[in-house]
């Protein structure tokens, strides 16, 4: 039996649309031999760090509050120091994800909240390879990485719908891509 390089996404869903991106980036994960995937919701991870411990890489997500990572995500962030004063997490692979109701929404500063904290972990960030797909006449709602980021996966899901609906599936499709792009980036990584 082969040992398997372990991706673990940990997210915060307030109202479900997050939960459904993270499920995409699982998916994305699952799709690569030689990995496995694991989804920890926030609160679980808070309360049980250790569920990381073995992890090559982790992705974290949260969806846009007030500009930033929701209180809960923050919770398991502050959690984590005494890993941090070990240095647990250094050279595990890091990236984020996140999910607001308007187009910007200030999602930038969220996945920068999550690079940082990564960083002072001394873990190694993947940003998002694709390039914009919606910012010319020739692009569209339907491509992948519309949101035009770079530094992680964006989705935006309307206020006014629910995770049923949203995140459309562009986003969910670049959410895939992306837990993809970590998951052979930490199979590379641990070789």
């Amino acid at each position: 039996m082969t040992n398997k390089t372990k991706v673990a996404v940990v997210y915060h869903s307030g109202y479900g649309h997050t939960k459904v991106q993270a499920e995409a980036v699982l998916s994305g994960i699952k799709s690569v031999d030689g990995v496995e995937a694991l989804l920890i919701e926030a609160t679980e991870a808070t309360e049980n760090l250790e569920l990381l411990a073995d992890a090559g890489a982790i992705i974290f997500g949260s969806p846009t509050y007030m500009g930033t990572v929701s209180a809960p995500f923050k919770a398991f962030m502050d959690a984590s120091s005494a890993i941090w004063m070990k240095g647990g997490w250094k050279d595990k692979l890091a990236g984020g994800f996140t999910n607001s109701a308007s187009q910007s929404g200030d999602k930038t500063g969220t996945i920068q909240t999550m690079s940082v904290f990564a960083a002072q972990h001394g873990m190694v960030w993947v940003g998002l390879d694709l390039p914009p797909g919606n910012n010319s006449t020739g692009g569209s709602e339907d491509a992948m990485n519309r949101m035009g980021a770079s530094l992680g996966a964006m989705a935006q899901s309307l206020s006014d719908v629910g995770p049923d609906v949203g995140p459309p599936k562009a986003d969910q499709e670049t959410a895939h891509y992306y837990g993809a792009r970590v998951a052979n980036a930490a199979l590379r990584w641990a070789a």
